[in-house]
């Protein structure tokens, strides 16, 4: 397998020696050698204080001993010695070692040039300069403006100003860079911080520059810019494009933020104090229900340190998932405390009661399925749709012309029909309502659609729904289930209430009977008398009720007939 792999090999730089692989030591830049031919090099320290160092010869300026007696050295048959009239014409970068009689150059030690043997090469740096009859080589190594010695001069220059040290500058540039950044994270705080509040959605279809809806979060960043214009000038197309701060990851993050915060004051308002459970499911767009209670409870307890023991109730609905008999949240928890009561939930057990005995009678199941065909069909389009508000509003006008409704604040409020949910019973309630409301309108609409629909099966469809709609049946059904919804429907809001409490509630369910039971018993006569004077102002045949009823589906030669 190894003719598979090829062998990575470590970098190697051309600056590094033995000494910057060493463990970094303290240096003491007051014992820094004066002398330059007893210093060592300036790569033999560790790269981390190179700087240090460098700085500090410079504030100590050239090693140049004036009073110094300059021996004398033998070239050819002359004696010359080092003329200490240069120190003072090249003071600011000559050097003399006293210990070697040499001379070296103090800026081209401190910042080596790679130059080659451009001006002296390593002579004023390592070997020294001791041609004592060549003075000319001096300023040879000086050179020009480009030369190396004042490349290395320069670099010197740069390394004493402080402004322009790139600690100086990054700090600068940083602090500028926080206070920009800072103002984006807290625009995309704020902008997160309201969305969640209203419960808007954050992401649009077309997130792009150019788009015309970009979605609410980015709209409202837009909307910050246009308030105030140093926002403008650091978000969205401004702001470099990895510091944009409006990408989903980073929106996911600030309303986990926010969770989180919630979180912790919720858990610091129970601190030692006993408390309840209390869960039910949310479904997504998708129609998949968004809890994984199990572990995201015990998650919850063990880090924000949360006793199962203080846990004294515990509240969900009734699907097995949730009151398992082996592994569900009920019984693991009642496990680790017998204390924590199950209770199902009141309001959705009254719910589940309601749905059951509903969806048991065929004619009823039967009038719900039918209320959501005639919305499908009304509510199909926006034309439909604004087509039953005109019509809604001509009958209003017309009722209040005749006095039959009366007018005042609050009242006649333009409306529409209301569709049924799958979780809160008491929608159903509100699309018998609206549908006993907007009756003519209703009628008004499918009779155009039956009229005017481009393809037959929608005409035929409308004018099916007619039909039904204008017979005793459908009105009978229709106000006997608004009867018993709008008594089953005050029961349903109070266990939802805060202010309400468990006794009040079983009170609340003996009334809810007892008035059950009086329509029961004594309520037909004025339930007839309403739906009859339904009928008639709508033109709708009411039944002889003391005729002969033969039962739909029956063979009437084997069927016995019996009177309403």
């Amino acid at each position: 397998m190894q003719r598979f792999f090829k062998r990575k090999l470590s970098p190697v730089h051309e600056d590094d020696d033995s000494s910057s692989n060493k463990t970094l030591t303290e240096i003491n830049l007051e014992d820094l050698p004066a002398d330059p031919g007893q210093r060592p090099g300036i790569l033999q320290y560790n790269i981390n204080d190179r700087d240090r160092v460098r700085r500090a010869y410079l504030q100590k300026s050239p090693c140049q001993p004036h009073n110094h007696d300059f021996p004398l050295k033998k070239f050819g048959n002359q004696n010359r010695k080092f003329n200490k009239v240069w120190l003072t014409e090249y003071s600011t970068w000559l050097e003399y070692s006293v210990s070697k009689d040499v001379a070296y150059c103090l800026c081209c030690y401190l910042i080596k040039p790679d130059d080659g043997g451009q001006s002296g090469g390593d002579h004023f740096v390592t070997e020294g300069f001791t041609n004592w009859k060549r003075n000319d080589k001096l300023s040879i190594h000086v050179g020009g403006p480009n030369s190396a010695h004042n490349k290395a001069w320069g670099k010197c220059a740069d390394l004493m100003n402080q402004n322009q040290h790139i600690e100086t500058i990054v700090c600068k540039q940083s602090d500028k860079e926080k206070g920009k950044y800072k103002m984006r994270l807290n625009t995309s705080i704020e902008v997160a911080r309201y969305l969640s509040t209203q419960g808007l959605a954050f992401c649009g279809h077309d997130e792009s520059e150019s788009s015309a809806n970009p979605g609410n979060f980015i709209a409202l960043v837009k909307t910050f810019g246009r308030i105030n214009s140093d926002i403008e000038a650091i978000t969205l197309k401004n702001a470099p494009l990895n510091h944009k701060m409006i990408c989903s990851d980073i929106q996911k993050e600030i309303v986990n933020a926010f969770a989180m915060e919630v979180l912790r004051a919720i858990i610091s308002d129970i601190c030692d104090l006993t408390f309840r459970l209390m869960v039910d499911e949310a479904r997504d767009i998708s129609m998949k229900e968004q809890m994984a209670l199990v572990q995201r409870v015990m998650i919850c307890f063990s880090r924000y340190g949360l006793s199962v023991s203080k846990l004294r109730g515990q509240g969900y609905d009734g699907a097995s998932n949730m009151k398992g008999q082996f592994n569900g949240p009920k019984t693991l928890i009642l496990n680790e405390n017998p204390c924590a009561y199950y209770i199902h939930c009141f309001a959705h057990q009254l719910q589940l009661a309601l749905v059951a005995v509903a969806r048991k009678h065929d004619h009823i199941s039967s009038l719900f399925d039918f209320t959501t065909r005639v919305l499908n069909v009304v509510g199909s389009s926006c034309k439909h749709r604004d087509l039953l508000s005109e019509k809604q509003s001509e009958k209003i006008i017309e009722a209040l012309d005749i006095g039959d409704i009366s007018s005042g604040r609050g009242l006649n409020q333009e409306t529409n029909l209301k569709r049924a949910g799958d979780t809160r019973w008491s929608s159903h309630y509100n699309t018998l309502l609206s549908l006993i409301n907007m009756f003519d309108a209703v009628i008004d609409v499918l009779e155009i659609i039956g009229r005017d629909a481009s393809s037959t099966s929608h005409r035929t469809e409308a004018q099916d729904i007619v039909d039904r709609l204008l017979s005793f049946d459908f009105i009978m059904s229709l106000f006997f289930m608004k009867k018993i919804l709008g008594i089953t429907n005050e029961l349903y809001q109070v266990p939802q209430r805060k202010d309400q409490d468990i006794v009040n509630a079983m009170k609340l369910v003996q009334v809810s009977k007892i008035q059950i039971q009086s329509f029961r018993d004594s309520g037909w006569s004025s339930l007839f008398d309403c739906v009859t004077t339904f009928c008639k102002k709508h033109g709708v045949d009411v039944p002889q009720m003391d005729a002969k009823y033969i039962a739909r589906g029956r063979r009437r030669r084997n069927d016995k007939s019996t009177s309403l």
